[in-house]
């Protein structure tokens, strides 16, 4: 079926199986639509159905709350199209700027569960076909037998890998997450959309490095690290990590982090901030490069930042109030341009 999409930018059109949503359709097309989460829950893949109809897979989305059902808005990531149609989309659009980052739609098969923490496990997926991304990333998971899909950033960077490591923190109430933690799920086929997201790492920005994690939010700032130490980054430019646990028994890569630091000549510096715990050292008892911090990490991450901040590009990830506390420093306070402060919402 074809779907016109009228932006600010003109009118675009594309193809879309009835069994597709209008959103990951018109991405694997090369169209570069709104969205930042792609599974229902921030409402920025909006859409206002002009002509034509649409099935809504998932009526309950938290991402419809501030648009206007009764006129025909729609969540792009939640629609399929029931007829040819057309959509307004209030927003400037344009193509995909690199053809070999096209999000698709893949299989891929759980392998190498390994547990990190009782609440915190990571794993391979073995994906049908490959896959290359940008440093930063994400995908979005399925598992048929659950309704809706999970995003999920890459811990790893390759290009054309056929393998992703991602990295789960238990959620209270969550059926993907409970289905992971209730048993063994190794072998498991899920299907696997991406890759997407805008908070990515590009080298020949030259800038120095700023990252603020909380939990499993790391996930995506490992993967930038692995490519900047791997290219040498740090060899001309400086990188500052703050990574937010409650306690230093909730802390999980911390081999892999001191790994970065000891391969960077101390010129990335790695800071563990201890929300829920006395600090009574200055360095982990077990690994002395990495720092450690008591507080949240967003008040940890603006002391030890003050001043620091000129030719700074910055990555934030974790729970959305702590993103939000960042963002509001980096953007009002610290006066970063918004072009140089990234992030993807999930939640």
């Amino acid at each position: 079926m074809k779907i016109t999409i009228d932006s600010n930018s003109g009118a675009f059109e594309f193809e879309c199986a009835p069994s597709e949503a209008i959103l990951r359709a018109g991405l694997a097309q090369g169209l570069a639509l709104p969205y930042e989460c792609a599974t229902g829950t921030c409402g920025t893949c909006r859409g206002r159905v002009t002509a034509g109809g649409v099935h809504v897979d998932w009526n309950e989305a938290p991402g419809y709350a501030k648009l206007k059902r009764e006129k025909g808005d729609i969540l792009m990531c939640q629609a399929r199209p029931t007829s040819d149609c057309t959509l307004r989309v209030p927003a400037k659009i344009g193509r995909h700027a690199n053809s070999e980052t096209l999000p698709a739609q893949r299989t891929a098969g759980i392998k190498n569960v390994r547990r990190l923490l009782q609440d915190v496990i990571d794993f391979d997926l073995a994906l049908s076909s490959p896959m290359t991304f940008e440093a930063g990333q994400f995908v979005v998971l399925e598992n048929p037998a659950i309704a809706g899909g999970r995003a999920y950033s890459m811990v790893n960077f390759e290009r054309a890998t056929s393998r992703l490591r991602i990295v789960v923190k238990q959620q209270s109430g969550g059926r993907f997450s409970e289905w992971l933690f209730g048993g063994d799920p190794t072998g498991t086929e899920l299907g696997v959309f991406g890759p997407l997201g805008a908070a990515t790492f590009q080298p020949e920005e030259g800038k120095d490095m700023l990252c603020v994690a909380g939990g499993s939010g790391i996930a995506g700032m490992m993967a930038i690290l692995n490519r900047a130490v791997r290219e040498g980054y740090f060899n001309e430019r400086s990188g500052r990590v703050f990574f937010g646990v409650r306690t230093l028994g909730d802390a999980f890569y911390m081999e892999e982090l001191a790994g970065f630091v000891a391969a960077s000549a101390d010129r990335l510096q790695v800071t563990l901030a201890l929300s829920h715990e006395p600090v009574a050292r200055a360095t982990h008892p077990h690994l002395p490069s990495i720092r450690l911090a008591g507080g949240m990490v967003s008040d940890v991450m603006v002391r030890a930042m003050a001043g620091s901040y000129p030719n700074t590009v910055a990555f934030t990830a974790g729970p959305p109030v702590m993103v939000d506390a960042v963002l509001r420093h980096l953007l009002h306070e610290a006066k970063l341009p918004r072009a140089l402060v990234r992030y993807d919402k999930f939640a």
